[in-house]
């Protein structure tokens, strides 16, 4: 039997490896000198004035969400087309997140439908560029000029695309990425805020930390060298030396690993193309996707079989393929904060038809090939005849 194909893997070499090692021989295991190494590193490939990292990406939208002063009563506008995460930072800090359909080429928040579900309530707005390609900033901008809107990109898919020519990371007031391991690249689980707001990056920095500050010009008292200040409610969300020597060798292959993903979907688009019962990715000529996911649609209309029937055959065939996303709004605790099917059709009729093939940098030109023969061969079997 084959082997099995994940959707998503990280790749780990002997410098990943022995740049962890070295961590372990050192005088620091948590935070230390490699974390702020990391964090410029970060900033200065984005483009950003600061970076400051976290336990894991969750963990750095709660963290923009607090910096943002998103509280109870305020609402936060976002998509129902991505991960749990997205939505639920806006609840830890007692906001309400509000959704927005999505755009049918690109699959991202569409703009019309953001401005729509604006109030007097709305504090800020999170796109999601969803498989890393970016959505449509300039219209998002605009709109948040307009209404004085605070925006967080959710750019946990999209380290190294760009928007028009310029890095995700250093176009909006705070911009989220993650290192889990099946994205572009891990500290294992990982997270990091980028930002050219002082402010923004000073409340980063005391949120992930217990609300603690040892600035001694932010300080209310000064009881001598050793003393620190509790000033607000934070959480120990910090990331550890051993994560960031991860990250930070990483970082230094992440331009080969997205050259080696574009060159994959650059394949995939060439076999798929021509499918009936599939739709390819769009592709937006003002962006540069640095490719987390390859998302196809299946034109149901045109197979005998479900959704569910093409997911089986593949995974039979060991090829590891995935949904993404279920639309937050139709999880069952979303359910109970008066959220319904039928609210946003756009994603809910995406989400009906989508898989997700495998696309990671270690897939070799036969893996590949593999998954191309195996989707085509499924597609066959389940084609309407005449």
């Amino acid at each position: 039997m084959s082997d099995f194909i994940p959707y998503g893997r990280q790749s780990i070499d002997e410098g990943d490896i022995q740049a962890v090692v070295d961590v372990l021989r050192s005088n620091y295991l948590t935070t230390g000198p490699k974390v702020e190494e990391f964090e410029q590193a970060v900033a200065d490939y984005v483009g950003a004035k600061y970076a400051v990292s976290f336990s894991n990406g969750t963990a750095a939208l709660h963290a923009a969400c607090f910096a943002a002063g998103i509280g109870s009563g305020d609402e936060v506008i976002t998509t129902p087309m991505t991960f749990a995460a997205t939505a639920n930072c806006v609840l830890y800090q007692g906001g309400t997140p509000v959704f927005a359909d999505i755009n049918r080429d690109t699959y991202n928040i569409n703009p019309n439908d953001i401005e729509k579900n604006i109030t007097s309530k709305t504090k800020a707005i999170i796109p999601v560029h969803f498989t890393a390609q970016p959505a449509d900033m300039n219209a998002i901008h605009a709109i948040a000029e307009k209404y004085d809107l605070v925006v967080i990109e959710d750019a946990a898919h999209a380290i190294g695309a760009e928007y028009q020519g310029q890095k995700i990371g250093s176009l909006s007031d705070m911009t989220m990425f993650s290192f889990h391991p099946v994205k572009h690249i891990t500290t294992g689980e990982g997270g990091m805020i980028t930002t050219n707001d002082e402010t923004y990056h000073n409340r980063l920095k005391q949120f992930r930390s217990h609300g603690i500050t040892r600035d001694r010009e932010h300080m209310n008292d000064d009881h001598g060298t050793w003393y620190y200040e509790m000033q607000s409610l934070g959480y120990n969300y910090r990331m550890t030396d051993i994560q960031a020597a991860l990250g930070l060798s990483q970082l230094s292959k992440l331009n080969d690993f997205i050259t080696r993903r574009q060159r994959i979907v650059e394949i995939y688009n060439e076999a798929f193309r021509e499918e009936p019962e599939i739709v390819i990715p769009y592709m937006n000529p003002d962006v540069t996707s640095s490719w987390h996911l390859y998302v196809i649609q299946l034109d149901l209309d045109k197979l005998s079989g479900t959704r569910e029937d093409v997911f089986k055959a593949l995974r039979e065939q060991h090829i590891g393929v995935n949904v993404h996303y279920i639309p937050v709004h139709l999880q069952p605790y979303y359910q109970q904060l008066n959220h319904q099917k039928g609210d946003y059709p756009v994603a809910e009729a995406l989400y009906e038809s989508f898989i997700t093939l495998p696309l990671f940098p270690d897939m070799t030109d036969e893996d590949v090939q593999r998954v191309i023969h195996t989707v085509k061969q499924v597609m066959s079997r389940f084609r309407k005849k005449g």
